[in-house]
C-alpha cells in the first residue's frame, strides 16, 4: 500500500510519531510516498526528521499558538483571532489546496493525519475520494470515557473543537494512550499504544547520572531556569529547545547548558539523567517513562494540562505550575515502577495495532 502522511510540525511528538510509523510501514513492505509537515514562521523542522523519514517532504503553512509578550503559556482565545485574521486566512487556504494537489498526485491508498488540521478540511472541503485515518493522543478527548475528555471551561471546549476538526474527513481515529482501554466504536475511535521509534524500543539500558534534563517548547521558559539553576549551582541541567538565535550548545550558566533539538543527543541524556522536567508534551513523556524517569510536567496550555493530569493520576509524575526545581528535586529518588513495567508490555503491543488498524482494517480483513 502507498501512504501519504500529513503532520503537525508543533513540538517534535508528531514527527518522532510519523518516523516511527513509517518504519512500521516498511517493515510490512509498504511505502510511504510522500510526508507534507505543516509549519510556522517560529518553527524550523528538524534535521533528524528530514534525515530519517526517508520520504519526500514538503511544508505548508498552519495555523500557530499564540502567547502573551514573555508569557510561558500559551492562550487559546488569543490563538483563535489571531489564526483568524485575513492575511492567515489567505495562507491557510492555499495549505489547504496545496494538500489537495499532491494528494491527486500521489494518489495514496491511505492519507494518516497526525493530527493536522488543514488535511481534513482539504479531504472534506474537496470529497477527495481517499481513506483518512487520525493517529494523535489528542483523539481521547472525544472518547466517551475517557476521564480527562470532560474538562469544562472555555480552553477545554476550544481544544475539544480543535480536535474535532482535525478529525475531519476521517474513517476512523487512532488515540495514542500511556495505557490500554477499550474502544469507542460510535464515534470510530481505537485505543492504541504510543509510538516510539526504533532509537528508544531497541536500547532499554539507562542510568542515573547527576544532572537533570529538560525540554521546551515555548522559550519564554529559559527565563526561569535560568533564575533556578543561578540559586542552584550545584544542581547540573541540560535542557533542550529550539531557539536559533542561540548556537547549537549554550552554556547559559555554569550548570546550565541549553541544547538546540538534536534526537541522538537527547536520547542519549534521557537515558542518563537522574530526572525529565518538560511542558508535558505527550511524546517525552512516553520515553521518560519507558526508561522510568522521574518527571516533572509544566504544561503550557490546556492540552498538556490533560496530559499532566492523565500522567499525574497515573502516577508517573508530579505537576507544577513553573520552572521552581525545588519540588522536583525531593521527587528524584522515586522511580514508575510498576507503571513502568505495565507500560513497557503495553507498547510491545504497538506495531501489531497498527498493523491491524492500518493495512488489515484497510482491507477489511
Amino acid at each position: 500500500m502507498r501512504y501519504l502522511f500529513v503532520v503537525q510540525g508543533e513540538g517534535r511528538g508528531h514527527l518522532t510519531q510519523a518516523l516511527s510509523l513509517a518504519s512500521i510501514l516498511r517493515r510490512q513492505g509498504h511505502e510511504v510516498v510522500k510526508v507534507l509537515v505543516g509549519r510556522t514562521r517560529h518553527r524550523q523542522i528538524p534535521e533528524f526528521f528530514l534525515r530519517e523519514i526517508d520520504a519526500p517532504v514538503d511544508t505548508f503553512e498552519a495555523p500557530q499558538f499564540s502567547f502573551k509578550a514573555g508569557d510561558t503559556h500559551v492562550n487559546l482565545v488569543q490563538t483563535v483571532v489571531a489564526n483568524m485574521a485575513p492575511r492567515r486566512v489567505e495562507a491557510y487556504v492555499r495549505s489547504v489546496c496545496f494538500i489537495r494537489s499532491q494528494i491527486l498526485k500521489y494518489r495514496p491508498d491511505e492519507v494518516v493525519n497526525f493530527y493536522e488540521m488543514l488535511s481534513g478540511l482539504a479531504v472534506k472541503c474537496f470529497r477527495l475520494p481517499v481513506d483518512m485515518v487520525g493517529v494523535g493522543h489528542q483523539y481521547l478527548m472525544l472518547h466517551r470515557g475517557y476521564r480527562q475528555g470532560s474538562r469544562r471551561g472555555l480552553n477545554a471546549w476550544l481544544l475539544r473543537q480543535h480536535v474535532r476538526m482535525s478529525a475531519l474527513g476521517c474513517n476512523r481515529l487512532l488515540a495514542l494512550s500511556f495505557y490500554p482501554m477499550a474502544g469507542d466504536a460510535a464515534r470510530r475511535i481505537t485505543i492504541v499504544p504510543p509510538l516510539l521509534r526504533k532509537e528508544v524500543l531497541t536500547n532499554k539500558e539507562c542510568s542515573q547520572e547527576n544532572f537533570i534534563l529538560g525540554y521546551i517548547v515555548n522559550n519564554a521558559f529559559a527565563a526561569q531556569i535560568r533564575a533556578w539553576s543561578k540559586e542552584h549551582p550545584d544542581c547540573e541541567l541540560h535542557v533542550f529547545w529550539d531557539n536559533r538565535d542561540y548556537p547549537e550548545m549554550w552554556k547559559a550558566e555554569r550548570n546550565l547548558t541549553f541544547h538546540r533539538v538534536n534526537d541522538k543527543l537527547f536520547l542519549s541524556l534521557m537515558r542518563r539523567c537522574k530526572g525529565y522536567v518538560t511542558t508535558a508534551g505527550f511524546e517525552s513523556v512516553c520515553e521518560a517513562l519507558f526508561y522510568n524517569k522521574p518527571m516533572m510536567l509544566i504544561p503550557a496550555h490546556i492540552e498538556q494540562q490533560i496530559n499532566a493530569a492523565d500522567a499525574a493520576s497515573s502516577d508517573i509524575a508530579i505537576v507544577s505550575d513553573t520552572f521552581d526545581l525545588n519540588r522536583f528535586v525531593e521527587h528524584l529518588g522515586r522511580s514508575c515502577g510498576d507503571e513502568a513495567f505495565l507500560y513497557r508490555k503495553w507498547l510491545g503491543m504497538s506495531e501489531t495495532a497498527f498493523v491491524d488498524q492500518l493495512i488489515r482494517e484497510h482491507h477489511g480483513v
